[in-house]
């Protein structure tokens, strides 16, 4: 099917590599399958619309801005989904398009799900390693990803809030005699990124070193408003950077705010990208790290 439809591109004309782009790498976190549950990796995922569930080999999808764009920023995006499923399309594979179009390399992660029926995954422990692990596999491949493994951040909807929290504010080196030296790197986001995130992942205390946040959420959710200002709150008492917009209409789940009537979901992503260029995460030299 795939060669049917390189020679239909070459004969109306369009590159075969536009082709390639539309089916972006995925990669397993452990070539074996996850710690514990290599037994379980070749059990094929369900997906549906916009879902995808049953997630036992948690993986990377990968989304790489052209040359002459590319900032040498990067992001691992957590989809939400109730930690029962992953919004994958409108919460991963759309922002991952977006953010390419600003210059930033984007890598969609596939995490297990801890609430799915009958799921022999907990948050705290795996889905807490898929997390560290994922972002530990992309700086490993720092160079041939062409991004700065100083500026690698992270972007999560809801129930991927939870799971950028799992590892924003705790260390995130790795022990230095871990037998794979994936699992030594650090493992801890640069700088975060939280549009409407779940209760679960609220902090008992933002420490002093937390990765600076940039928090976004209708005031009408009645979810994850109140997440929102008390994180905004516990940045403010540890003085570390950070920015919040609370919006006065949009309720939760709004994805990328195209399919919103409201003006003001429509374009927040705008004040995603207006946030990484104030704050010189698209910069390629002089680009802060944890301060």
């Amino acid at each position: 099917m795939l060669f049917r439809l390189a020679i239909l591109a070459l004969s109306v004309g369009f590159p075969v590599a536009v082709l390639a782009q539309t089916t972006p790498p995925e990669i397993p976190l452990w070539p074996k399958g996850a710690p514990g549950f290599e037994d379980r990796r070749n059990e094929p995922e369900q997906a549906e619309d916009y879902w995808v569930r049953h997630i036992n080999n948690p993986s990377i999808t990968v989304y790489l801005p052209p040359k002459d764009k590319a900032t040498g920023a990067a992001v691992v995006i957590c989809p939400g989904g109730g930690h029962r499923e992953l919004v994958f399309n409108a919460e991963g594979r759309q922002p991952a398009q977006y953010l390419n179009s600003i210059g930033v390399a984007a890598f969609v992660l596939k995490y297990r799900l801890s609430s799915e029926v009958n799921s022999p995954y907990s948050l705290d422990k795996h889905t807490r390693e898929d997390a560290y692990r994922a972002m530990r596999l992309v700086r490993s491949k720092a160079a041939e990803f062409g991004i700065d493994p100083n500026r690698l951040g992270m972007l999560g909807f809801s129930a991927g809030g939870d799971v950028v929290s799992l590892v924003a504010y705790t260390p995130g080196k790795g022990p230095s005699d871990a037998p794979d030296p994936i699992d030594r790197l650090d493992g801890r986001p640069s700088f975060q990124m939280l549009i409407y995130p779940g209760p679960l992942g609220l902090p008992k205390s933002v420490p002093a070193d937390a990765p600076p946040a940039f928090l976004l959420v209708a005031n009408d959710d009645v979810w994850c408003s109140e997440v929102v200002v008390l994180l905004l709150q516990k940045y403010r008492a540890a003085k570390v950077r950070v920015e919040a917009h609370i919006y006065t209409q949009g309720k939760h789940a709004f994805n990328m705010g195209d399919r919103s009537d409201l003006k003001s979901i429509n374009t927040w992503p705008q004040r995603m990208a207006d946030w990484l260029t104030d704050n010189n995460f698209l910069e390629s030299a002089g680009s802060p790290v944890h301060k």
